[in-house]
């Protein structure tokens, strides 16, 4: 009986010890990791009630707001700033790695449950609709058209190929590699490759440009396009996923695939070259203006719409250092893309694999 009643004074002093270590602990934090730490909870906090309450409509099937997946966007946005700004103030903050390979920096590994509801609910908002027109090679088929319009323009084999990588990477950029989805945050962008009306009858009209000098080199793949053409008739086309793809790359990338051999030179990783290829997509004149300059990674961009551009596709979006950037150069851009880097390891994965067969 007296050990027992020794052990229990021993528990509830070191009971008393941690509660003291704890409180002592809390007393240390500066005025600015106090608020940085309110804000993370707050920003967590409200994730999971935008996610829940997303959750709980889907499943009783009610009507969703316009643009669904703007709030979860933001959401998702504001626990990755809250978490950059709450590891600058506490660097004892920063964890362990993550499966979405964002820098532990950023992002908590304890809430990757979260995030993965997030892209699950994302996909269900997003789900292609009635009547859109699949492929059974949706993967083959970005770079099987990338590299037949690459040859169209002029470059030999190997560059064409590596057209063929680029394109597949703005597929998974674009849409993680699913065909024909919808967009849980525009009404504009649709498809494939994301593109909006405009983009697309412009994409349309180019390919009709080059479309006998293709029929030439690859007549496979030119009567492949007219049964695709047939096929989408009287429909969007931007819901056919062959003639979304075909009209994205021809609208936006078709002409810089001559740049390719040069930056190739430039930048020799291939993800740091599809990571240029979707800057085309998010800014596309001050890229062109980079690649015209001559001095690619050190060309800088100061324009506060360019740069609004750039953080609203998750480029220098997160925490209060990044946002304050008023000017970044190229170099600084494409390391700050770190978010696509899971994204292109898989395009370059998949390459590999039709590539292998």
């Amino acid at each position: 009986m007296g050990r027992r009643c020794h052990a229990a004074a021993a528990l509830a002093v070191l009971g008393l010890i941690l509660t003291t270590f704890t409180a002592s602990q809390a007393q240390t934090l500066t005025a600015r990791q106090s608020e940085a730490l309110a804000t993370y909870d707050r920003a967590l906090g409200d994730f999971k009630s935008i996610l829940a309450e997303r959750r709980r409509q889907i499943a009783a099937k009610e009507p969703l707001p316009n643009l669904p997946g703007q709030a979860l966007y933001l959401a998702r946005v504001a626990v990755i700033s809250a978490y950059k700004d709450l590891t600058d103030a506490m660097p004892s903050r920063i964890g362990k790695p993550n499966k979405f390979e964002i820098p532990p920096a950023y992002f908590d590994a304890d809430i990757e449950p979260l995030v993965d509801e997030y892209a699950g609910l994302f996909e269900i908002m997003e789900a292609p609709p009635a009547g859109a027109q699949n492929s059974p090679t949706p993967f083959k088929d970005v770079v099987d058209l990338a590299v037949a319009i690459a040859r169209a323009k002029g470059l030999a084999s190997g560059h064409a190929e590596a057209a063929g990588r680029i394109s597949l990477g703005l597929f998974f950029a674009e849409t993680n590699g699913k065909q024909n989805v919808r967009n849980a945050r525009s009404n504009t962008y649709m498809g494939s490759f994301q593109t909006g009306p405009s983009e697309d009858r412009n994409g349309r009209r180019k390919w009709e440009s080059i479309k006998s000098e293709i029929a030439a080199a690859d007549p496979a793949l030119a009567a492949r396009d007219d049964r695709e053409e047939a096929r989408a008739r009287g429909t969007d086309h931007r819901f056919n996923h062959w003639t979304n793809v075909r009209d994205g790359l021809m609208n936006a990338h078709a002409d810089l695939f001559r740049e390719i051999p040069g930056i190739a030179k430039t930048l020799p990783d291939p993800i740091d070259q599809m990571k240029l290829f979707e800057l085309i997509q998010i800014v596309p004149t001050p890229t062109r203006s980079a690649l015209k300059s001559g001095d690619l990674l050190n060309y800088r961009v100061s324009s506060p719409t360019i740069m609004r551009h750039l953080r609203n596709n998750s480029i220098f979006a997160f925490g209060q250092a990044d946002r304050s950037r008023s000017s970044a150069s190229f170099r600084e851009i494409l390391a700050a893309m770190w978010l696509f880097n899971r994204k292109f390891e898989k395009a370059m994965a998949k390459y590999a694999e039709i590539r292998a067969h």
